[in-house]
C-alpha cells in the first residue's frame, strides 16, 4: 500500500494539538457523578494520552488525573478529563480516528494515522471505529476531515505559546467537554459498561479496603 501523500502542514497541526496537553493536569470536580454527594481528593494518576512520532522518534503525550472519593456512595471518580468512558486514550485521538473512517476503510485509516505521526495501530482504530462510531465535528483541510477538538487544540496551543501553560479546562473545552456537565460525558457518548470502566471499578473496591482517605 503506497503510504498517503498529505500535506505536511496536517502532521504538523495534528502532532501540536495533541502535544499540547502533554503533562496538563486535570483535577476539577464539583460533586459526585453518580449519586451528587460531597467528594474529597484522594490520589492523582498519570495517564497515556496520545503517542506521536517526532523525527522518527515516539513520544509519549501523558496527563495527571485527580481522582476523588465520594463520601455517600464510597465511588472513586477521575476528575473531568479528556478521554471518553471506557477508553484509555486522548478522546482527539479516537476523534482522529472516526473522521478518517467516514473517507476510507480502517486500514486505511491507520496508514493515514501513521502518515500523521500518530501511533496506533490497526487493531485498536478498528476497534474504535466499530465500537465508538459517531459523528464528530470536523473540518475539511486539503481534502481530509480532521477533528474539531485538533484544530482547537492546535489553536490554543499556539495562542498559548511556549511559556504560557495551558488549564485542565481550557483542554476540556476544545475538545467539546463541557466540564460543568459532567453526567453526560460519562452517559451520551457510549451506552453500557465497557472492559475498560469493568476494570477500573475491581480497581476501585481493592483500594477501598486497603485505604481509607482522610
Amino acid at each position: 500500500m503506497k503510504p498517503p501523500r498529505i500535506p505536511p502542514i496536517l502532521p504538523t497541526l495534528v502532532q501540536t494539538g495533541l502535544a499540547a496537553v502533554d503533562n496538563v493536569t486535570f483535577d476539577e470536580l464539583g460533586a459526585c457523578p453518580v449519586c451528587g454527594g460531597t467528594v474529597s481528593g484522594y490520589d492523582t494518576k498519570k495517564k497515556v494520552f496520545a503517542v506521536i512520532r517526532e523525527d522518527d522518534k515516539e513520544r509519549t503525550i501523558r496527563i495527571f488525573v485527580k481522582r476523588f472519593y465520594c463520601r455517600n456512595c464510597d465511588h472513586i471518580i477521575n476528575a473531568d478529563e479528556p478521554i471518553y468512558p471506557g477508553t484509555r486514550i486522548g478522546s482527539p485521538v479516537i476523534d482522529l480516528c472516526l473522521s478518517l473512517a467516514t473517507m476510507m476503510p480502517v486500514n486505511r485509516t491507520a496508514t493515514y494515522l501513521d502518515a500523521m505521526g500518530v501511533v496506533v495501530n490497526r487493531t485498536s482504530c478498528r476497534l474504535y471505529v466499530k465500537e465508538h462510531f459517531r459523528q464528530i465535528p470536523v473540518n475539511d483541510l486539503f481534502g481530509i476531515k480532521i477533528p474539531m477538538s485538533i484544530v482547537s487544540l492546535s489553536t490554543l496551543a499556539a495562542r498559548s505559546g511556549q511559556h504560557s501553560p495551558i488549564e485542565g479546562a481550557e483542554i476540556l473545552a476544545a475538545c467539546g467537554f463541557p466540564s460543568a456537565d459532567r453526567t453526560a460525558l460519562h452517559d451520551s457518548f457510549f451506552a453500557g459498561k465497557k472492559e475498560g470502566e469493568e476494570r477500573d471499578t475491581e480497581e476501585e473496591e481493592k483500594e477501598r479496603h486497603m485505604q481509607t482517605p482522610e
